[in-house]
């Protein structure tokens, strides 16, 4: 499906060199607020206290959150849970305060406003418990990768795979550090952005070596450069459908989910604008630097007589 189609070829490979200079100074960075900053880990990670508040009536998890703000509180949680009258409450551990202080304190702010709040549950999170989830997070997303990675290797020539994995790799360093860097606050649901930006990346660029590896065996009169700009030119009106019709989904989620989902659709925001700029210029370029060319991807097939003739992409 096209809205429009594009007539004259772009030369994007011209610019290549001073994008991806730009590209590897950014990765740089990057990585340096990740080693340096580090993160701001939320409470899953950390430990805490979960406590669940059930209300006569419906509640505002504004007002909740005002409520919670008030006792000096910053860095905290507050989501609705099942319905609305119903709220799960998430504190930092606090020196000096253990769980039943700390909940006491907090239900007598809520009961200012709301004297039929009452609490239902306290849960202490502990340190061990939010290094385990980190682990296993962690854990999570070297599977993800490794089988990325081992369906790159079958899917493309290694000069196309190293390419897509260098590509995507860019774009999940990048979105850590600017968590990093302006220290957000990073949950298990960031953590599932992540992953989700590193398959949507992952299709974005299968997609473009795609259309290059099929343009290869059609223009068969054309340089490497001309190819990687015809079948990037080629995307460009599939990409702006894909990518729009998923970014207005987002800024949904940005802008009415609260809370809960700001981070997580912050993620995906930064995860598919630069997973546009990596498949067109980090990994087309690479590809194009490792010196992807027809022989790479076409497979000759020998007839009976000993002559070699063209055979398709394999």
């Amino acid at each position: 499906m096209e809205f429009f189609r594009i007539h004259r070829t772009i030369p994007f490979m011209r610019h290549a060199l001073v994008l991806n200079l730009i590209s590897f100074l950014t990765f740089a960075a990057a990585v340096a607020f990740i080693v340096l900053r580090g993160f701001h880990l939320s409470i899953e990670f950390t430990g805490g206290t979960v406590m669940e508040v059930h209300y006569q009536e419906s509640v505002q998890a504004d007002q909740v959150r005002q409520a919670v703000q008030s006792l000096g509180y910053s860095d905290f949680q507050v989501q609705n849970f099942g319905t609305s009258q119903d709220i799960i409450i998430r504190l930092p551990a606090h020196e000096g305060d253990d769980s039943t202080v700390q909940s006491e304190s907090v239900m007598q702010a809520l009961q200012v406003t709301h004297p039929d709040a009452e609490l239902r549950r306290v849960e202490v999170v502990g340190p061990q418990v939010g290094r385990e989830l980190l682990e296993n997070g962690l854990k999570a997303l070297a599977f993800v990768v490794a089988g990325i990675l081992i369906y790159l290797g079958f899917r493309f020539e290694w000069k196309l795979a190293l390419a897509c994995a260098i590509a995507n790799l860019h774009d999940v360093v990048i979105i850590l550090g600017f968590f990093a860097f302006f220290q957000w606050e990073f949950s298990l649901s960031v953590l599932a952005g992540v992953l989700a930006v590193l398959g949507y990346s992952v299709n974005e660029s299968v997609v473009v070596m795609d259309r290059i590896r099929e343009n290869f065996r059609k223009q068969r009169k054309m340089d490497t450069a001309g190819i990687i700009d015809l079948s990037i030119t080629q995307n460009i009106s599939r990409t702006i459908i894909t990518h729009g019709s998923t970014q207005m989904m987002v800024l949904s989620m940005f802008f009415f989910g609260g809370p809960t989902l700001h981070n997580f659709s912050l993620a995906l925001t930064i995860g598919i604008w630069f997973g546009i700029y990596s498949s067109v210029f980090v990994a087309a370029a690479i590809s194009m630097w490792l010196g992807v060319k027809r022989e790479d991807l076409v497979k000759p097939i020998k007839k009976d007589e000993g002559e070699v003739v063209e055979g398709e992409v394999h």
